[in-house]
């Protein structure tokens, strides 16, 4: 179900596959190499094909092999074994993730071990992607490979040429397969480069993960889907590309199946469930599996109203980071300035420190300045986060009264005059795990924590409700989750719970934030302001030559040593003459 998924990853993006036709025989290889030996290592390609692997088993594939981190032996016997278990099936798909070079227009796999020394040791410590086209030639309706091995060579410095004019390209080089109702997918176009990627996956797998299992997609489509994706998520600076031809006939890797008649009551509570979570992914989420109808219009309209505030305060956070930048810029400059000894220049030094002291207010106001203004956009965002709880709550109230006066118009019609109309409930009927869910769920927006809404009214539930009745003055059973206490949370449009805020941090606008320090202060273990206790100024002593009279009544030259203050050291003469 789409609201235990939801709940349970707050987010995360998921697929429901349905059960695939048990005709057809799918299998599938997944090989990602991360840990070079001779290279640095890809963070990525581990990542990318656990996430691979996994997609194809909820697929339903009846084949999914796995392989990491393999050298060149064991890759070749890889893609030997994957021949075999591939020579009936109907469909078969390769994906590898880690490095691949192009040497003279081929294209090669490389394994862990590869050293490369030179473009003759090519064929001998690398898989061509040839060989592995040709691993596929008996598979009967589809043939595809998918390569997110499209990095920088990281040989190509390194690498003697047997040959001076013999290529070897940046990327990977465009390939024609040969054997027809064959795809062959690069992470980015022919002669271009792919990054590895920031996050846990490359935007490249991130983007096959989301769009080619989709039940019933024909394959060209999908890739079509993760091409577009991948250009928005680069900025367009990778443009995946997909070289090979199909026929006809509408080929996905997951069949599409009937699924059962969605209700609006279904709609209703997951639109509700997502409101209170709402996060982007969430509504994403959503979409997802409500991708039409009322709810999905009014999800996609929370979705802008979300990312406005959200492009809203990231540009008042960079502007308040520097803002704050330059206020320390300022701050050092002051401080170096009053280091300096002032010897013969005191007025300019004096000069100096007032024109310093004067910018240093100047981008403190501004700092001031940016900072509301970045406060002002993080109350927007949550704000606009509020109104969506509200603003759910309100359509949904309107949608079961708009459904009861249907309902109510229908029965009216009826020609048995016997029957009388019987007006819709109140509220669609829904099991007790959704009722669990919508309780934790409400619980956690008026801030009485839950902890994970999953369905489970386990003990952090009930504490969470305990809370509840403590604070709003109400006597609900703690250990059910009943529909009497939903409706009573659900009613809430406001924080219930008190914010209770760690050591370090106090409450500002429903939020916890760091304690700030004036200047001459820190924050000590207790979480308080507390003085700064600056070492004392060690004594300098200078020499200073002096002409008092001599004792013999002579003028003759002295030296003596004057201490910090200008006064003689140990408060005696510590003179000699010259």
């Amino acid at each position: 179900m789409f609201r235990s998924l939801l709940l349970l990853s707050l987010g995360f993006l998921f697929l429901n596959f349905a059960d695939p036709a048990r005709a057809e025989k799918r299998v599938a290889l997944v090989i990602g190499i991360s840990n070079y030996q001779q290279v640095p290592r890809l963070n990525n390609p581990a990542h990318d094909a656990n996430a691979l692997t996994g997609l194809f088993k909820k697929a339903g594939f009846d084949v999914v092999e796995e392989e990491h981190d393999l050298g060149i032996a064991n890759l070749r016997r890889a893609i030997r074994d994957f021949t075999e278990k591939s020579r009936d099936a109907d469909i078969a798909v390769v994906y590898y993730a880690g490095h691949g070079i192009e040497v003279d227009g081929a294209n090669y796999l490389v394994p862990a071990d590869a050293r490369l020394l030179s473009d003759f040791d090519v064929e001998d410590e690398t898989v061509s992607l040839d060989r592995v086209l040709r691993a596929l030639d008996p598979v009967k309706r589809l043939r595809l490979v998918i390569l997110d091995a499209c990095r920088e060579n990281p040989f190509s410095n390194t690498m003697k040429r047997s040959i001076a004019s013999r290529s070897i390209g940046r990327g990977l080089a465009r390939v024609e397969p040969a054997a027809p109702n064959t795809l062959v997918a690069f992470a980015a176009k022919a002669g271009a480069v792919a990054n590895d990627g920031d996050g846990e996956n490359s935007q490249y797998a991130s983007a096959l993960i989301k769009y080619i299992a989709e039940p019933g997609v024909d394959l060209r489509l999908a890739l079509g889907r993760v091409r577009d994706e991948v250009l928005k998520r680069t900025g367009n600076r990778q443009e995946p590309f997909v070289y090979g031809s199909l026929g006809g006939d509408n080929l996905s890797l997951v069949p599409a199946s009937a699924k059962p008649e969605e209700t609006d009551a279904d709609a209703r509570i997951d639109y509700e469930l997502a409101a209170q979570v709402g996060t982007r992914e969430v509504w994403d989420a959503f979409l997802t599996h409500h991708a039409t109808g009322f709810y999905a219009n009014l999800a996609r309209a929370q979705i802008n109203k979300l990312t406005a505030a959200e492009q809203f305060q990231a540009t008042a956070d960079n502007a308040r980071r520097e803002a704050e930048e330059q206020a320390a810029q300022k701050a050092e400059k002051l401080a170096k300035i009053r280091e300096v000894p002032a010897g013969q220049g005191a007025a300019e030094k004096q000069i100096l420190l007032e024109q310093s002291k004067k910018e240093l207010e100047e981008t403190k106001k501004q700092a001031e300045l940016a900072q509301q203004r970045a406060e002002s956009a993080r109350q927007e965002l949550d704000q606009a986060k509020r109104q969506a709880v509200a603003e759910a709550q309100r359509q949904v109230e309107e949608a079961k009264r708009a459904a009861r006066e249907n309902s109510q118009k229908t029965a009216a019609l009826t020609p048995d005059q016997a029957v009388q109309p019987v007006a819709a409930p109140s509220s669609p009927q829904m099991g007790q795990a959704d009722v669990t869910r919508l309780l934790q769920a409400h619980l956690t927006r008026v801030g009485c924590n839950s902890g994970q809404m999953d369905g489970n009214w386990g003990e952090s539930s009930q504490h969470a409700l305990e809370l509840f009745n403590k604070n709003a003055k109400t006597k609900f059973d703690t250990r059910i989750a009943s529909l009497e206490a939903l409706e009573a949370v659900r009613s809430k449009s406001d924080r219930v719970c008190p914010l209770v805020c760690g050591k370090g941090e106090r409450v500002s606008d429903d939020h916890c934030v760091e304690v700030g320090c004036a200047s001459g202060y820190f924050l000590n273990s207790r979480g308080a302001c507390e003085r700064r206790h600056e070492p004392a100024a060690r004594q300098r002593s200078a020499t200073k030559r002096l002409t008092p009279p001599s004792p013999s009544g002579g003028g003759g030259p002295l030296s003596c040593t004057l201490d910090a203050t200008g006064h003689r050291e140990g408060g005696g003469f510590r003179c000699k003459y010259f």
